[in-house]
């Protein structure tokens, strides 16, 4: 009893947070039958799986499942205490949470560092953890997808006006989060080397 309180940052002396002997950490089967407690599903346990199912859908951030334990009705102590617990068995990680998520995000979307602060933020990733993984940026990288996505999108605006062309590729760069010095010095070596501006 004592050892599974102290895995989970709680205290015996916290009448609150004690669990019932039968409480197991971290079932081998998520969806194995709730434990009770006069009759009643034991708030841990609950609390556990409902954490479990919500990971084994996606990955999350320590925040969101906070959120959904609270959507769920479940008190503060008994989130913390499973998330405490989860976080210490290195099924809740914030940190590779959000590597994953600026990889995916630049892979797919091709986003940069502002944008990305403002995914991780809406995610519920706190802003140490943030800065620490988008520090991690090679800005070399990052020009070069910012060169990789003009080039593509120049190849969708054939025949219209340089400036028209400049004007749309900046506005789709700054939607991503480029910064603009960044940007326009990418699209003018875009539009000065693209085929149809060349000079005979």
């Amino acid at each position: 009893m004592e050892a599974a309180l102290a895995a989970t940052g709680g205290s015996s002396a916290a009448p609150a947070r004690s669990r019932p002997e039968a409480w197991q950490p971290i079932p081998g089967d998520p969806e194995a039958d709730l434990q009770t407690r006069d009759g009643e599903p034991d708030a841990y346990d609950v609390a556990r799986q409902i954490v479990l199912r919500q990971l084994a859908l996606s990955p999350k951030s320590r925040q969101q499942l906070r959120d959904k334990l609270r959507t769920r009705n479940c008190s503060d102590d008994v989130a913390e205490a499973v998330l405490d617990r989860m976080t210490d068995v290195g099924l809740v990680d914030d940190e590779a949470y959000a590597g994953m998520l600026v990889r995916s995000q630049q892979a797919g979307r091709g986003l940069a560092k502002r944008a990305l602060a403002r995914e991780l933020r809406t995610k519920g990733v706190d802003d140490e953890t943030a800065k620490a993984t988008l520090d991690q940026i090679d800005p070399e990288a990052e020009r070069d997808r910012a060169a990789q996505l003009v080039a593509k999108k120049l190849r969708s605006m054939h025949g219209l006006e340089p400036l028209v062309q400049k004007r749309r590729l900046a506005g789709m760069l700054a939607r991503k989060g480029y910064p603009p010095e960044l940007s326009m010095a990418v699209i003018r070596e875009a539009i000065h080397a693209a085929p149809e501006h060349q000079r005979d």
